[in-house]
């Protein structure tokens, strides 16, 4: 009876050992392999592609009908690709232009690639329906008029991917949150400096 119980007792050691390597061996392959990755990513320096807003201008600004506001604008939205070993795909392509909480214009676009260290433009002409504007939205809009400058917000989002080098293939969300200020008078934008780069 104590010889088989000797027994079993090396048996179950032998298992154990047997375990402890095989996870020693998991967790020396696992770190090996992000310190590869890691490694390569700082020595490839990968970019991540985005979307800039290259030119934007008002073309109409309408609110000549009481408590009714009508815009027409012009934007050029630019996919920018600044990796030069890897091309970048796009989608969920998801823009909103907005005045004072109203929706003017949903800019969106089917997925496409932007060829290595490279960009592509798309030219959008965002026209409103009548927007209706309570007293503060008509106050704002004057005052805008008086003050030679309104204010527009673009939100949204899209969703790139490009691949890197031995590492595979690499996603990210790019998030677009920014206001684009034009002069009424003659609709030439004040700022352009709305991208996701910083997201």
């Amino acid at each position: 009876m104590s010889r088989l119980s000797r027994t079993g007792g090396r048996r179950t050691k032998l298992w154990i050992w047997c375990a402890a390597i095989i996870c020693t061996i998991i967790a020396i392959a696992v770190i090996v392999t992000g310190l590869v990755v890691f490694i390569g990513y700082m020595i490839i320096g990968p970019r991540i592609p985005f979307i800039s807003v290259a030119y934007a201008h008002l073309d109409a600004l309408d609110n000549s009908q009481a408590e009714i506001l009508q815009i027409q604008m012009t934007l050029v939205i630019r996919a920018q690709n600044d990796n030069a070993k890897a091309h970048a795909t796009y989608s969920d392509f998801n823009i909103f232009l907005s005045f004072h909480g109203f929706d003017i214009a949903n800019l969106r676009n089917d997925p496409f690639d932007v060829p290595k260290n490279s960009s592509v433009d798309f030219k959008f002409v965002a026209v409103s329906l009548p927007i209706p504007l309570d007293p503060l939205g008509e106050e704002e809009v004057d005052l805008s008029r008086k003050q030679n400058k309104i204010t527009f917000d673009l939100k949204g989002s899209v969703r790139t991917r490009w691949k890197v080098g031995l590492l595979g293939s690499v996603k990210f969300w790019g998030h677009m949150d920014c206001q684009l200020q034009f002069f009424p008078y003659n609709g030439s934008s004040i700022n352009t400096g709305c991208s996701t780069k910083s997201h």
